[in-house]
């Protein structure tokens, strides 16, 4: 079976419909017949060859996609056809079929689109993840969240606020910002008229866990405002790779945890233990709209470079999806 995909030019960066044979799911995966896919910061990196995908992934570009399964491999369920799920993938969501592990499939609810469906996963795992398996996020905590106004932060505030935690999120303008309080964030801080770690200091906010895809200077401002015992989750270092001047001492004195994670390059069986975890504690709230994937845009297969130039100039508030 021949489907089509979304190819690198290599010279250009761009990308363009080219065509090739559809995967064939192996023994315990679903083949998915996508119907929408999520765009992440991490497709731009991989398109300038800046993030390989994993050893043995798919080289197509996309980690989110929804859609119908309609084909299962050795030892899965053939119940499972003409199912609606979203699933996170470590590669190939930019095609028309995409194969994972039947325990990454995360079902979908019949009133809900396929645009929303395939903004789930990539983020809200992401959040979960920083929030729960790594922070221990406990009720009433305080957290700092940058770039509260991306897909994940979008994410991690919603997840934040279930548990009754104060939410601190920074971003660039006022009308991200407005975004972040509509879902619940307390305290908003634009990054390019104040410095975060100052106006949290007056507030009396010591965060017990950041948030943190910047990195650089951030770190250190991370460290001014982190509660004893606190800790930075680091996902994404858009602001450079180095920490100059880390303050050791401070470390010390709070007992402070910094912590980097990523997610794509985990095993199946983390990942399928993560993903059991959310949708134990999380799958209620989405089902009745308690939380809720925040979609910006929705385009075309034929506009994807469009969309990835409004993620590059960072317009986006929440997720940019694309539609077969």
């Amino acid at each position: 079976m021949q489907m089509q995909f979304l190819d690198i030019d290599p010279v250009t960066q761009t990308c363009d419909l080219n065509s090739c044979a559809a995967p064939i799911p192996e023994k315990g995966e679903v083949l998915c017949h996508v119907k929408a896919f999520g765009i992440n910061r991490a497709d731009l990196l991989q398109k300038q060859g800046k993030y390989p995908a994993p050893a043995g992934a798919s080289q197509i570009l996309g980690m989110e996609v929804a859609g119908v399964i309609c084909d299962v491999g050795e030892g899965v369920d053939r119940a499972l056809q003409g199912k609606t799920v979203c699933a996170m993938v470590t590669g190939g969501g930019y095609a028309q079929y995409v194969s994972f592990p039947v325990e990454h499939a995360i079902p979908v609810y019949d009133d809900m689109a396929m645009s929303h469906a395939a903004a789930i996963p990539e983020v809200f795992l992401t959040a979960y993840q920083a929030l729960f398996t790594i922070g221990q996020l406990q009720p009433e905590q305080k957290v700092l969240i940058h770039a509260g106004a991306s897909g994940v932060g979008t994410a991690a505030i919603q997840l934040a606020k279930q548990e009754s935690a104060q939410v601190a999120v920074t971003a660039s303008n006022d009308v991200k910002l407005q975004a972040c309080a509509d879902l619940g964030a307390d305290i908003l801080i634009n990054y390019r008229q104040n410095n975060f770690d100052e106006v949290l200091k007056t507030q009396g906010f010591n965060a017990d866990i950041v948030v943190d895809v910047v990195a650089n200077d951030y770190t250190g401002k991370n460290l001014n405002i982190l509660a004893v015992d606190g800790k930075i989750i680091q996902l994404a270092i858009l602001g450079g790779r180095y920490v100059e001047q880390l303050d050791m001492a401070k470390m010390l004195a709070k007992r402070a945890s910094l912590i980097a994670s990523t997610l794509r390059n985990r095993s199946d069986h983390y990942k399928t233990q993560l993903i059991q975890h959310f949708v134990q504690r999380y799958s209620g709230a989405l089902r009745r709209g308690a939380i809720r994937p925040v979609v910006d845009r929705v385009y075309s297969v034929a506009d994807i470079n469009l969309a990835h130039e409004y993620m590059a100039n960072n317009n986006n508030i929440g997720k940019l999806v694309v539609c077969w």
